[in-house]
This record gives C-alpha cells, structure tokens and sequence, in this order.
C-alpha cells in the first residue's frame, strides 16, 4: 500500500511524526509532499529533525499568497506531482489549513480515497477560513478520523456517518512521545531567563487576530495587564503587524522557537495565552491552563473545569482570565495510540 501525505504548516509535521513511525510498523509506503505554505528552510529543517521525520519527498514551494492562490496553486501543483506516477491508494491530510483543502480537492477529482485526520471539528463560526476548509474536507474524506466524541457527533449531526471512525488525538501521541525529550534537549534556560512558573507563554499567529489592527492592539494590551513577564514567540509576518502597536514593557518578543523548545517554554508557563487551537490542547495535557484568544474553539472538552477560557480580544477579560486559576484536575485527555488505529484502519481497507 502507498499513502501521499501532505503537509504544510509546523503543526502538521508534529502530528505527522507519529503517524508515519506508525505507517511504517503497519508495511505502508508513505511518500511526505510539503506544500511550501509555511516553508523556512532554517525552521523546518529543525522542526523535521526533532522530529525525526525525513525531508519530504517533494517540497510544492507554494509559499505565502491570498487564500485563493495558496489553494489554487498547491491543487495545480500537486496535481501534476500525483500524475508522473501510479496514483497512490490513498492521500492524507491533517487539520484544517490551505494545503489541507486543497490535497482534499485533487484527492477527489483524480479518485484517490482521501484520509482526514482531525475530521469532524467544528468553531461554527464560518468567518474563520479554517472552518470552511473543515466543512469541505469532511465532505470529500472516504476516511475520517475524529480526536473526540464531539467530533463525531459533529459530523453525524451533518449527516456523514459512513467511513466516520474514533480514533483518538494524534496530537497527544506526539506531545507524550516528544514531553520528555524537551526535558532533556531543550532546557528551559535555552528559551528564556525566567523560571518555571514565572511567566506567561503567548502565541498569535491567525489572520483573524493579526491582520485585525483593533485586535491585535487588544490583546497586547491585554498582555500588558497580566503580573507577570509574557514570553510572545512571533513569526516576521506577525512581528511586521505590530509596527503602530504599543508593545508593553512586560512582553518579550522571541524568535519563532523549535517544537521542542515550545514544549518546554509551554510546560513551564504559569498559563498560556494563544489563538492556536493545538497549543490549546498542548497547554491543558501538559497541565497549563490556557486562555484562548478567540471568541470560540473547536476544542470543547478543553473548556472542561475552566481549564480554558475565551477572551478574545478584550484586554478586560485577558487579564481576568489569567487569574483564574482552574479548580478541577485537567480534563482527560483521551487514549493515546490514535497512530496506531489510523494505520490499522488504513491496513486493513
């Protein structure tokens, strides 16, 4: 059996690491095409080997662009990859991102089963672009592996059913397999000088809050309201956003950071401030309460006992939101070895 995988932005190639650790104990051929969508040699090259994942067999070098000319040029491009040889038996994808969409698009107009791992999560807020790549992928997947009973009850709640399988988080395969690794390969003094417990971690990457000026002059200003340091990795391209933005004294600006040493930078917070919905789930696994800046999640159960909170962009709610502290233990985080259904299920198809 052959399985294309396609990949793009960082946390696809972290769930893609126990998965194909996993394909290869089930004898299946993976071929890993990049879509180029989030693609920095330095970054990725790091990522890829923390990771232990080979270089992909083909990089589509799609780069950055409007929503259209992501997706459209990753569907022109991996089309004509996929038609040089034998098509394979089946094409993956994870999440909810551009590239997702569009290996979902060629999969079904060239007759490939297409794999979606993450089906069934819904925002129900069809301004976010991600939830409109969710919908359509879901449409077009003859294998849909949801993370929790929610997404399940998501997708039959839609009328899809069939093909429909529980499989668990590969997410939380990859965050336990790779935990104790940060401990000893990415110490806490290799991110910052502050330590454990002493700061707040923050992430802001998606265009809903970055590209928004409003916004994203509210959550730094939320930041500035918290009593206590705020470590902020940025990508450039959010950094560039942030020129006519007061940055508060109490926010440190890093670097975008290794998978690892985001997981220690994580673990060690005080809590985490982000609009990722995997570092949502990353943060409460790793017992980090989490406040989320958006005004929804797809990630329900992390709202379990106040582990999570929605504060959006409002510097009011930021701030009390970081205050509360959670009083219940940790929302269960479901049965690892999601990997190894995945690939069972494909083996056995």
């Amino acid at each position: 059996m052959h399985i294309v995988t396609v990949v793009g932005a960082r946390p696809q190639f972290v769930k893609a690491a126990p998965l194909r650790r996993a394909l290869m104990d089930a004898g299946i051929r993976e071929t890993l095409v990049h879509t180029g969508q989030h693609y920095d040699p330095e970054m990725s090259a790091v990522f890829f080997e923390e990771l232990g994942l080979p270089d992909p067999d083909a990089n589509l070098g799609t780069g950055s662009g409007t929503h259209a000319v992501q997706t459209g040029e990753t569907m022109m491009r991996l089309e004509a990859l996929l038609m040089q040889g034998p098509l394979p038996d089946g094409l993956i994808v994870y999440g909810d991102t551009n590239g997702t969409l569009a290996g979902a698009l060629v999969a079904a107009k060239l007759g490939i089963p297409l794999i979606h791992v993450e089906a069934g999560l819904r925002s129900f807020n069809r301004r976010m672009p991600e939830e409109i790549n969710r919908v359509v992928t879901d449409r077009l997947a003859s294998l849909l592996c949801c993370p929790t009973v929610t997404s399940v009850r998501n997708l039959a709640a839609e009328g899809i059913m069939e093909g429909v399988h529980l499989t668990g988080d590969v997410m939380l395969d990859a965050t336990r397999f790779f935990a104790e690794a940060a401990g000893r390969r990415a110490p806490l003094t290799s991110v910052t000088k502050h330590g454990p417990g002493a700061y707040y971690a923050a992430t802001v990457h998606r265009a809903g809050n970055t590209d928004d000026p409003e916004r994203l002059a509210g959550i730094f200003e939320g930041l500035g309201r918290l009593d206590a340091p705020v470590v902020v990795p940025l990508h450039p391209r959010t950094q560039a956003r942030l020129s006519g933005i007061s940055v508060p004294e109490n926010v440190e600006i890093t670097d975008p950071q290794s998978y690892l040493r985001m997981l220690t930078l994580v673990r060690c917070a005080r809590a985490v401030l982000t609009d990722s919905g995997g570092l949502q789930k990353e943060a409460i696994w790793l017992g980090v309460p989490c406040i989320t800046l958006r005004e929804e999640t797809e990630w329900v159960e992390t709202l379990e006992g106040g582990w999570n909170r929605l504060a959006g962009a409002d510097p009011a709610r930021i701030a009390e939101s970081a205050l509360i502290r959670p009083a219940t233990p940790a929302p269960e985080a479901g049965k690892p070895g999601a990997a190894a259904r995945i690939a069972a299920l494909l083996a056995n198809r």
